[in-house]
C-alpha cells in the first residue's frame, strides 16, 4: 500500500516490490516483431510503475520519466536547429550523460556489494538485517536497470512509429491496383506433331505444342513479330516442312561432297603419283 512506509513492509516481502520490474524485462524478450511496438508500451508501464512505487516508499534519489512515452505532441516543439532551443537541448545532453556516468558507478558498486552477500543468504546463515540489506540492494539496482530500459524504449518507439509512417506515406492510393500479368500454363515444346503426339501420350494433363505453333501464339500476343516465325508455305503440314528440310540438307551435304572430289581431281593433275615423298632419294 502507498500508505505505509518502508519500515513496515517485511524483510522477506520486500522482495515483491521487484514484481514489475521483472515483468517488464520480461516483456522485452518476446520476439514477435508484429508486436513490438505493444510489447514495448507494455514493458514500459510496467518499469515505470515500479519506479512509482519506489519513490512512495523513498527507495532511491531519482527522477521518474514521464508516465507516457514521447508522443505527436512533441512534433509542435520548436527545431534542435533553432538558436533558442541550441542551449536547452545541450544542457539536456550533457545532464543526460552525466546521470549514465552516475548510474553506470553505483550500478558496478550494488553489483559487487551483492555478489558479496548472494552466498550467505541464499544459504540461510545471513539474519534479518543482512536481508533487508539484500533486498534493498536488489531494488536499487532495477532501478538503475528500469531508468535504463525506458529511455531505450522511447528510442526504439520513435524509430517504430516514424517506420510505420514512411510505410503509410509510400503505400499506394486507395483503388490502385499494380497490373499483375497472367501466368502461362506449362506446355511440352516439341518439334513437330509426331513428338507432340508422343510427349502428349507420356503427359495426358500437359498440352504440347509444335514450335511453329508456339511462334504463332506468341506472334498474336504481340510478344515476337512475324519475321521470327519460321517461314513456310500455305497448306504444308509439320511432316512435310520436316521433308523437305531434310531433303535440303542431304542436298546441301551432295554438294559439299561433290566439290571436295573435284579439287581433289584437280590437285592430282597437278601432283604427279608419289610427290613429296623423298624416302628413297638418295
Amino acid at each position: 500500500s502507498e500508505n505505509e512506509e518502508l519500515e513496515e513492509i517485511a524483510s522477506a516481502d520486500l522482495k515483491y516490490l521487484l514484481l514489475p520490474a521483472l515483468l517488464g524485462a520480461l516483456t522485452l524478450k518476446q520476439v514477435d516483431l508484429s508486436k513490438r511496438l505493444e510489447h514495448l508500451e507494455s514493458a514500459r508501464a510496467h518499469f515505470w510503475r515500479f519506479l512509482k512505487l519506489c519513490r512512495s516508499y523513498g527507495l532511491g534519489n531519482f527522477r521518474l520519466p514521464p508516465a507516457g512515452p514521447p508522443g505527436e505532441e512533441d512534433a509542435g516543439s520548436p527545431s534542435p536547429g533553432a538558436p533558442a532551443a541550441a542551449q536547452p537541448n545541450l544542457v539536456a545532453m550533457v545532464s543526460s550523460r552525466q546521470a549514465k556516468i552516475e548510474r553506470y558507478k553505483q550500478k558496478k558498486e550494488l553489483e559487487n556489494r551483492l555478489a558479496s552477500m548472494k552466498t550467505s543468504v541464499e544459504s540461510g546463515q545471513a539474519d534479518e538485517d543482512q536481508i533487508r540489506e539484500f533486498y534493498i540492494l536488489q531494488i536499487q539496482k532495477w532501478i538503475n536497470t528500469s531508468l535504463e530500459e525506458i529511455e531505450s524504449i522511447d528510442q526504439e518507439m520513435v524509430i517504430l512509429r516514424s517506420r510505420g509512417t514512411a510505410k503509410q506515406s509510400s503505400a499506394p492510393p486507395h483503388g490502385t491496383s499494380r497490373q499483375v500479368r497472367t501466368p502461362m500454363k506449362p506446355f511440352i515444346l516439341t518439334r513437330d506433331a509426331a513428338q507432340a503426339k508422343v510427349f502428349g501420350a507420356g503427359y495426358p494433363g500437359l498440352p504440347t505444342m509444335t514450335v511453329d505453333d508456339w511462334y504463332e501464339q506468341r506472334r498474336r500476343q504481340g510478344v515476337v513479330s512475324g519475321q521470327s516465325a519460321p517461314q513456310r508455305a500455305p497448306g504444308i503440314t509439320d511432316e512435310e516442312l520436316q521433308k523437305q528440310q531434310q531433303e535440303k540438307k542431304e542436298e546441301e551435304e551432295d554438294e559439299e561432297a561433290l566439290q571436295k572430289a573435284r579439287n581433289w581431281d584437280d590437285w592430282k593433275d597437278t601432283h604427279p603419283r608419289g610427290y613429296g615423298n623423298r624416302q628413297n632419294v638418295g
